[in-house]
């Protein structure tokens, strides 16, 4: 993938496409921030993403903070949807999570609480259209 990338989809298969396509991109150490309405399909993305690597049992981190999901590749799995400050991250060793470069960590909704994100990162926008459809706008930070 070249960045910055916009990709309309149409249909979940076309998203399970896109995901798995994206999965091929990954690496250890990868951070993925991934920013959207309620229903935009952030989770369905991340469930994906890692269904690439033989893991199955992707739930929301909603009411967790963060899940763990490991194979091939180790994924730690963020939604900032319930955080309301930084030191809740802090206080479940946010940092910790991200310093471990052996794994891909994945952030829901990271636009709630964007001083925490790392400057090296690959930010998804995913947007409901009209009809519908979902438009993906991928961007790398370095």
């Amino acid at each position: 993938m070249k960045y910055p990338l916009i990709e309309i989809v149409n249909s979940e298969e076309e998203t399970i496409k896109l995901a798995l396509n994206f999965a091929e991109e990954l690496k250890s150490g990868d951070v993925v921030v991934l920013n959207g309405n309620l229903g935009a399909g952030k989770t369905f993305f991340v469930k994906n993403v890692v269904k690439r690597f033989g893991i199955d049992n992707v739930s929301s981190p909603t009411f967790a903070i963060v899940n763990e999901y490991s194979n091939s590749f180790k994924f730690y799995h963020f939604d900032f949807y319930r955080i309301n400050n930084a030191s809740e991250l802090f206080d479940i060793g946010y940092y910790d999570y991200l310093n471990n470069l052996d794994a891909v960590t994945f952030i829901e909704w990271g636009s709630l609480i964007p001083e925490v994100l790392p400057q090296k990162r690959i930010e998804i926008e995913i947007k409901i259209k009209s009809d519908f459809s979902r438009e993906f706008n991928f961007k790398k930070y370095e």
